[in-house]
């Protein structure tokens, strides 16, 4: 006993060193072993940040360093993989939930002074007592008037989580007025416009899909059918696109049976088919479709899907070409990363995205290589199609890659503007006119109970016009002797603008549609 006593301290250690000796044989021949070890080594990237934060010659800030680093590498990958800095990311995602908090007013900076430009009815301002043409004096302890005010200034004292109170001074026929406005859940809607072309023809119109599209969208096509609706026009120009569920939910309330809507596929993600699902609204009624070359994405995969199934006619010019599919991702320093993870296809199988490999920077100029070239002009007939061709069942012919291609073409206006024409609509000076004149002329515009009746009652050049006139050369924008083809389309931007003032967008639609090239295309083809 006493000799193994002795020996057993050495027997335990050599015991111990053969253990190890084979766990590390072993381990060399286990790749998961190994990854698991190499793990906790530092990326190249980040050893590089550690010896700038250690050694660097000057302070440096690492959160730009960081946000520039992850740039450049996203700037290898396709130009939809981007990275939102923290200090952006609840403006990006406010557009894609449809909502935002704050006291619900539009405001316009004149002479240094804030102006409520536009209240939402039924919103905070409005149940504070807030009215068009107000002046902002103060926002809770700062002033809001003088050299200093800006936008941003503004928008940061205005908005703030909803329930929150922020009292106000305003200013309202030569006297202040305090008031106090809780404020509340803002929605930022989807439609824009949505009304009766005619007996049986309906408008709707569509700027994103956001995560109230669907609702908004439904709510207008049944209010619609209340008015006799049998045949729709679908407004997507502009449209750059959003939650791809959404644009799947409209399809489906066109589209019969379980049809195939969309499928995406990509190397880390199978293949997943998206159907019909339910009985749609609108699945008989004659549809016309309005794209452009901003139409993009999630409008892509609904126009897309019509045109292949022969369910709409697509009308305007090719859309923007976008068939990828993003996911958003939450990093630790409360940024995040949208990474391109799927390409959608269209039930054909056609893929429209445009070409992006020769780098970011002629993929933004692609549309103005359209315009260039003359296919915003002359459409197909100035351009080749390079993408594969698809046949629907009835026989026509639709692309792959670079967009959707319409099946009505309607060219881009190009009525060349004169300098002084343009200098007014480049600068804030006409929005600035057209908010000074209903202020002062509100009690005459009163008696306009809709857009429509505005069109036909408010004559621009019974002295409206010679008011921009005198307003803009007091901006130092001489327009006295401009062509008068400038000067009538400056007349039907008065109005436009002046619907846009009293019934937002809605209005601006209901009358900018009067003279839109396309929206005539589109109602003649619903004729037939």
């Amino acid at each position: 006993m006493k000799k193994l006593q002795v020996w057993l301290p050495l027997l335990f250690s050599l015991v111990l060193i053969g253990g190890m000796w084979i766990g590390s044989k072993l381990r060399m021949n286990i790749p998961f072993s190994r990854g698991i070890f190499e793990s906790a080594r530092p990326s190249t990237v980040q050893e590089v940040m550690d010896l700038i934060n250690l050694r660097y010659v000057d302070s440096v800030n690492k959160d730009s360093l960081s946000d520039d680093a992850v740039q450049a590498m996203l700037g290898h990958l396709d130009p939809h993989s981007i990275y939102i800095p923290a200090n952006r990311l609840a403006e990006v995602n406010e557009d894609l939930q449809g909502n935002f908090e704050g006291i619900g007013v539009e405001y316009f900076i004149l002479n240094d002074t804030v102006y409520a430009s536009n209240v939402l009815a039924d919103g905070p301002s409005d149940k504070a007592g807030i009215k068009t043409g107000d002046r902002f004096l103060k926002v809770g302890d700062s002033s809001v008037t003088g050299k200093d005010v800006n936008g941003d200034k503004i928008r940061k004292l205005l908005r703030g989580p909803s329930g929150s109170k922020v009292n106000v001074i305003l200013l309202r026929d030569g006297k202040q007025i305090a008031t106090t406005v809780t404020r509340g859940t803002i929605p930022l809607y989807s439609v824009d416009a949505s009304y009766m072309i005619g007996d049986s023809t309906g408008y709707i119109h569509l700027n994103k899909f956001s995560g109230t599209t669907y609702e908004e969208f439904m709510a207008a096509l049944e209010d619609l059918q209340k008015k006799g609706l049998k045949k729709l026009m679908l407004d997507l120009r502009d449209n750059g696109g959003g939650i791809l569920g959404e644009a799947i939910d409209i399809a489906d309330e066109f589209l019969d049976d379980d049809k195939l809507i969309v499928y995406t596929q990509g190397s880390h993600s199978k293949k997943t088919e998206y159907r019909c699902k339910r009985p749609g609204l609108f699945e008989k009624g004659e549809l016309v479709v309005l794209v452009d070359e901003n139409s993009a994405s999630a409008s892509e995969v609904l126009a897309g899907a019509l045109q292949d199934w022969d369910r709409a006619t697509i009308v305007g010019r090719r859309t923007f070409g976008k068939g990828l599919v993003q996911e958003q991702y939450e990093l630790n320093n409360g940024s995040a990363l949208r990474l391109t993870v799927a390409r959608y296809y269209t039930p054909l199988g056609r893929n429209i995205q445009k070409p992006y490999d020769h780098g970011r920077a002629a993929y933004r100029e692609e549309l103005d290589n359209r315009y260039h070239n003359g296919e915003m002009i002359h459409g197909d007939s100035a351009t080749t199609h390079t993408g594969p061709q698809f046949k629907t069942k009835k026989g026509k012919i639709v692309y792959g890659g670079g967009g959707i291609t319409p099946d009505v073409f309607v060219p881009l206006d190009t009525t060349s503007l004169s300098k002084e024409t343009y200098q007014l609509l480049a600068t804030p000076t006409f929005g600035k006119f057209i908010f000074t004149y209903f202020i002062q002329h509100r009690d005459y515009f009163k008696q306009f109970k809709s857009p429509t009746e505005l069109a036909k009652g408010f004559k621009p050049e019974n002295g409206a016009y010679a008011n921009l006139v005198e307003f803009a050369a007091k901006n130092n924008i001489n327009i006295q002797n401009i062509p008068a083809k400038d000067k009538e389309d400056l007349m039907r931007r008065i109005q436009t603008a002046m619907a846009r003032q009293i019934w937002r967008m809605p209005g601006f639609y209901e009358v900018n549609n009067l003279y839109d090239n396309e929206v005539k295309k589109g109602t003649e083809i619903l004729n037939k």
